[in-house]
């Protein structure tokens, strides 16, 4: 048996189907003395009663050393070889050695000697260990901090954590009593902290600039600013340094990081400005990688944090790309992949609109990270308040957001109806009115929605029997509360349900002229089913079904969105400009009608040379290069007489085919197919041209004549009237 993760010792019970005498092999970067200090005593009397013989190897730096960070799988396939005594040990190297020359020899001659090099560490590096007599004492049994275990809900201590531990099947039927419906209880992520980072981000504070990229682009939330009153920064711990806030108010500031719940990528740090040393001239950044175990300690100063430290709500959080990372991400510590593009889009939403959204999610990634039995990333603020999320079948996303929509504005109108007749009731009357005046109004229905909800249940039960009427409707009202604020929905899913299976759907919903925002994860190809080539694969690439590289240009579903002229559409690229992305996600949401939103997102799919970590500067490069192009089409522009499409992103600065040769997608492609190669990429160029001189032909025209009766007038509710806008929306675009 093998462990190859060394956080896991403490996660599972990892001997317990060695058998007597057994080999089991742990990749570690501890030392013998750290070993026998960090392995549970569970685990050691278990290896010594089974008289197991232990061997370790310490593969993460052997990679490192080679080049090849991250990237421990052959070392220990060649370990494993060798304990296993499957084959010859001649014949299996020779074998694997075979093996990586066929299937890496498409990605260069580099990257073949470097995984043959890794197979030769992993035959030279394996320590065998003799067990130490202490091992076979008794395990005491295992403490439990009181003050940390009243903290853990029910949910996460009886079924989560078990669950998480591989041990779901000794769970009874009666362990879900209470969960019949089917859903499960949000923000159980944040119990996990899995520690499975090798190294993770130390914040220095003199070289801080509090511009909160990090915290922007942090794939699984590990990485967030705080504001400090005076009191709670006088309760904090010693450690917990802090600056004095720019900007923002009288507050302290401090960047803090989890590190059990970091996973290592780097993105925060490749994105930190940092700043330029007077006395050396030379930029330093506020963020640097250190060993994980350097920073556990870390972790007290993350619980005070979120515990402790209170959200400013006066400040704007829609203001700046600053300001939104002081707001609560609603979305955290998904077991999305380290460096994930996609997750940043989705937390950065939460923080915007999280505490009103519905969530329909199409199978692939982002249903993966995002509702993966038993962890749910989705959480909720101090109020209670968070997305309802959920998901239905791959092709199908755009429908169910449609009839999350039609569901709970059904009863919205149904409520509204009664609200109305309730504030003929003198003491319901200026609660009622208020509600009523900011039914529809984003900003204001939550505040108005309380002060109602508190009058309504303040009179409950108080009418004589004769204005029973008036009882039925305030028991309707309060039995449906959680409708009362206007909400926010959204359909996400990935270029393969938008563009490819579900699209017939989207296309509907998009058409129906309703209020429901659509977030596509371009990837460009089916990246949670094993790469397969979609419609969204640009010219070139090489991705299953099209391993000779895609001969047709990708579908532009931005430009077919706005054939509609009543759509809201907006193409992003947070690496490339931050607040441009903030910027589209705030008119999407906002646009009283059908929006939809298409994010690049760099995928572990594309091979990236430069690694995971460096997502962000791929979508800079992606846009400076003429791949991907960054716009809003906005069409209540057009009532104020203007052209509804903006072209955000600048002419391309750098040359494609330099840029397609950063990822093995295309570089793969030049190596097998060269002939087929140079004729694709010059399509590839030849494409991009095209699809950026139609945008700036589409931003230099004047804007369309509009028809005060255009937008789709069927459908099972009323379509939004572009007359009837309000006038501050239209001041406000």
């Amino acid at each position: 048996m093998a462990c190859h993760n060394q956080s896991y010792v403490s996660k599972y019970d990892l001997v317990k189907d060695l058998k007597p005498g057994g080999v089991f092999l742990l990749n570690c970067q501890w030392s013998q003395l750290e070993l026998d200090k960090n392995l549970p005593q569970a685990m050691k009397k278990a290896l010594w009663d089974k008289k197991a013989r232990l061997y370790v190897i310490n593969a993460v730096d052997l990679a490192k050393d080679l080049g090849m960070a991250g990237r421990t799988n052959v070392i220990l396939q060649a370990a494993f070889f060798k304990l296993a005594g499957l084959l010859p040990l001649e014949d299996a190297i020779a074998q694997m050695k075979e093996a990586i020359k066929k299937t890496y020899a498409k990605k260069g001659d580099d990257i073949v000697q470097k995984n043959l090099a890794m197979v030769d560490q992993g035959l030279q590096n394996l320590l065998s260990l003799d067990l130490p007599a202490s091992w076979g004492e008794a395990a005491s049994p295992r403490e439990v901090d009181k003050g940390a275990a009243s903290a853990v809900p029910p949910y996460v201590e009886k079924i989560a954590s078990i669950m998480n531990r591989q041990e779901g099947d000794s769970l009874p039927v009666s362990a879900f009593l209470g969960m019949e419906d089917g859903t499960f209880p949000p923000g159980s992520t944040a119990y996990e902290k899995r520690g499975a980072a090798i190294e993770v981000p130390r914040w220095s504070a003199e070289d801080c600039v509090q511009c909160n990229r990090c915290s922007y682009v942090c794939p699984h939330a590990a990485v967030r600013p705080f504001l400090l009153d005076p009191g709670e920064k006088k309760a904090a711990p010693e450690s917990f340094v802090t600056l004095k806030a720019a900007g923002v108010g009288d507050y302290q500031y401090r960047i803090q990081v989890s590190p059990l719940d970091c996973a290592g990528c780097g993105s925060c740090v490749n994105v930190c400005p940092g700043k330029v040393k007077a006395s050396t001239k030379t930029l330093t950044k506020a963020l640097t990688m250190e060993p994980l175990e350097g920073e556990l300690g870390q972790g007290e100063n993350w619980a005070y944090a979120v515990k402790n430290v209170s959200i400013k709500k006066e400040l704007d959080f829609g203001k700046s790309v600053k300001n939104s990372q002081f707001a609560q991400p609603l979305f955290e510590f998904s077991g999305a992949c380290a460096g994930c593009a996609e997750t940043p889009y989705i937390k950065l939403i939460t923080q915007l609109f999280g505490q009103r959204m519905y969530v329909a999610n199409a199978s692939g990634c982002s249903t993966a990270y995002g509702g993966s039995t038993p962890s749910t990333p989705y959480t909720v603020n101090p109020e209670g308040r968070g997305p309802a999320w959920a998901m239905s079948l791959f092709e199908d996303c755009a429908e169910y957001a449609y009839g999350m929509l039609l569901g709970s504005e059904k009863i919205r109108a149904r409520i509204k109806t009664l609200a109305e007749k309730l504030s003929e009731i003198e003491a319901l009357k200026a609660p009622a009115q208020a509600y009523l005046k900011a039914w529809d109004d984003s900003e204001s229905s939550q505040k108005a929605s309380d002060d109602f909800l508190a009058a309504l249940a303040k009179c409950q039960g108080q009418w004589a029997p004769k204005l029973a009427h008036q009882s039925e409707a305030v028991r309707f009202i309060l039995e449906n509360k959680d409708f009362l604020p206007k909400k926010s929905y959204w359909a996400f899913g990935g270029d393969g349900w938008a563009y490819d299976i579900g699209f017939g759907g989207l296309d509907h919903v998009l058409a129906s002229g309703r209020n429901i925002n659509a977030l596509v994860l371009d990837t460009e190809v089916y990246s949670n089913t094993g790469g397969q080539s979609s419609k969204a694969t640009a010219a070139g690439a090489i991705a299953k079904f099209n391993s000779s590289g895609k001969k047709t240009k990708k579908k532009d579903l931005g430009l077919m969105a706005m054939s509609y002229g009543y759509v809201y559409v907006a193409q992003v690229a947070m690496g490339y400009d931050q607040a441009q992305t903030l910027k589209a996600i705030k008119e999407a949401e906002a646009y009283p009608g059908p929006a939809l939103i298409i994010a690049y997102c760099p995928c572990l799919e594309h091979g990236l040379k430069a690694g995971m970590g460096q997502s962000q500067l791929e979508m800079k490069k992606a846009v400076e290069a003429g791949y991907w192009h960054l716009y809003r089409y906005n069409p209540l522009l057009k009532k104020l007489g203007q052209n509804p499409f903006t072209l955000d992103s600048k002419p391309p600065s750098l040359e494609l085919k330099p840029f397609l040769l950063g990822e093995n997608r295309y570089a793969a492609l030049e190596i097998a197919f060269p002939g087929t190669a140079q004729e694709l990429f010059q399509k590839a160029q030849a494409d991009a041209r095209e699809r950026y001189e139609s945008y700036q032909k589409l931003s230099s025209q004047g804007p369309p004549a509009l028809s005060q009766k255009e937008g789709p007038a069927d459908g099972p509710g009323p379509a939004p009237s572009k007359a009837d806008w309000p006038a501050d929306r239209l001041a406000q675009n």
